[in-house]
């Protein structure tokens, strides 16, 4: 680890951002700015708990299915 990432931050360099910020503070919002994007480059699933449990890394998950997907490729003959 560095030395930098273990110095104590001044207080002047805390104090910088106001306590609270208002909504008009923030700038107008652009609604799906960027949904295009993320429907290229995003494919979330939600697992249910025990099959989180089964397959608890991003690599076991794309094992399983890769194994799967080659399963049924060969079934289909």
């Amino acid at each position: 680890m560095s030395a930098k990432s273990t110095k104590k931050v001044k207080a002047t360099e805390i104090d910088t951002l106001r306590q609270e910020y208002r909504r008009e503070d923030l700038g107008r919002g652009v609604r799906g700015k960027y949904h295009k994007q993320y429907q290229l480059g995003t494919n979330l699933v939600l697992l249910s708990p025990d099959v989180a449990k089964a397959f608890p890394t991003t690599d076991a998950v794309n094992d399983a299915l890769r194994s799967l997907v080659q399963i049924a490729a060969r079934a289909k003959g």
